[in-house]
């Protein structure tokens, strides 16, 4: 039986009796080079949809929303929860998809779910082979993190890694995903993994969304005041203020 969903105010983890079983989600994927947007139902792709890549991601995000909606004949107000993927990637896409995602929830009284960025990567390389996602984290160094069957893998928890140490984490048979996985192709010679690399045939927002569909199941759904991006480091230009900072203390001492 279908109930009425929870208020923006309600807990961080909200009640499962205040969520449908099979809700329309609509998701949102804005921290890789290719934003994109879907819609899922149940245990199914309802559509999805890329971002105009001429456009910057703030403009053609919300357009990217209208198309699908329009594509899928429904309408923002038949969204019963949204999804979004939280990081690690981009700076500024986390910060425009989180702050999209928050609009539009808090507009329509609706709930949202929180996904790994990472993990949706990963979706890219199905089957029963162990996976690694990763995304370029700049110096050097990639966002990465294996994964199994599916769930998260202890040999290589989601972090910053450098790409010359990738290789020694990685398991046999690995597959290498995401669009990092070109910046390592060199680091990975003669070893016992294959490179899925981009482009991949369907969007990352698809992945993001049916996480969110299993995670929704779960009592996975929270209140979007609490939805965060994920960043497991800090800007570029953060680290360059911290360091003039710092020599400026330096030079005064």
């Amino acid at each position: 039986m279908e109930r009425s969903l929870a208020p923006v105010g309600a807990p961080a983890r909200l009640a499962r009796e205040y969520l449908t079983a099979s809700p329309l989600l609509l998701a949102l994927e804005t921290a890789t080079a290719a934003p994109s947007v879907a819609l899922w139902r149940g245990d199914a792709l309802v559509a999805e949809r890329a971002a105009d890549p001429g456009r910057a991601t703030a403009e053609a995000l919300l357009p990217a929303v209208d198309a699908l909606l329009a594509a899928a004949g429904t309408a923002l107000a038949a969204v019963e929860g949204f999804a979004v993927s939280i990081g690690p990637g981009s700076f500024t896409g986390l910060r425009i998809g989180v702050a999209t995602v928050k609009g539009l929830a808090f507009g329509t009284g609706r709930p949202a779910v929180a996904v790994s960025t990472l993990a949706a990567i990963a979706g890219h390389a199905p089957g029963p082979a162990p996976v690694a996602a990763v995304l370029d984290a700049r110096r050097g160094e990639v966002y990465a993190a294996g994964f199994a069957g599916g769930a998260p893998a202890g040999w290589l928890p989601e972090g910053v890694i450098a790409i010359d140490s990738l290789a020694a984490r990685l398991p046999a048979g690995c597959r290498v995903v995401g669009e990092g996985a070109p910046l390592c192709a060199d680091a990975l010679l003669g070893a016992a993994v294959t490179l899925a690399l981009p482009p991949y045939p369907e969007t990352t927002a698809r992945h993001v969304a049916r996480i969110a569909a299993l995670a929704w199941e779960h009592g996975g759904a929270i209140s979007a005041s609490d939805l965060a991006p994920r960043y497991l480091r800090r800007a570029e230009a953060e680290v360059k203020r911290i360091g003039l900072q710092f020599e400026s203390k330096e030079a005064d001492s």
